[in-house]
């Protein structure tokens, strides 16, 4: 099932089997209706509109036993805040070119905050439609923006 719905950053499309969310990206797709997907576009206008600082969604995405421990140390950085790809490396156990990768990697962007994440010196990448430009209009949302300064 899919549920395309409208953002500041653009058409996103979020994808759930059964009662789990277990992708999104940016494009166009029907508009199935399901519990999980209307508590997704309710949370996500919500966090777009500036009212929900956290997600409550029932989010599988797959991978590693790496990747699911990455996924969760990203749904601990509190929104408004960063944290660099070496701090997470740290967390982890990892390199800090592992944590780029997997934060390219991710399958449920937004939901799972990898644009939370920039690089020692800068922004570092973002695998979503816009690149870049989109994770700023993120982090400006957050008011995370003096960071970038």
């Amino acid at each position: 099932m899919q549920r395309r719905i409208d953002s500041p950053v653009g058409s996103l499309v979020v994808v759930a089997r059964g009662d789990q969310i277990v992708a999104m990206n940016w494009g166009q797709a029907g508009d199935d209706r399901s519990p999980v997907l209307d508590a997704a576009a309710d949370q996500l206008d919500g966090y777009f509109q500036g009212q929900l600082t956290q997600f409550d969604l029932p989010l599988s995405p797959g991978g590693t036993e790496f990747q699911r421990a990455f996924y969760d140390a990203l749904c601990a950085i509190p929104y408004g805040q960063t944290r660099t790809y070496g701090e997470l490396a740290g967390q982890l156990g990892v390199s800090a070119q592992a944590i780029g990768q997997a934060c390219g990697a991710n399958p449920i962007p937004i939901l799972i905050p990898c644009h939370r994440v920039l690089a020692a010196n800068g922004l570092g990448g973002y695998s979503g439609r816009g690149g870049v430009e989109a994770k700023i209009a993120l982090l400006k949302l957050e008011g995370a923006a003096s960071l970038l300064i």
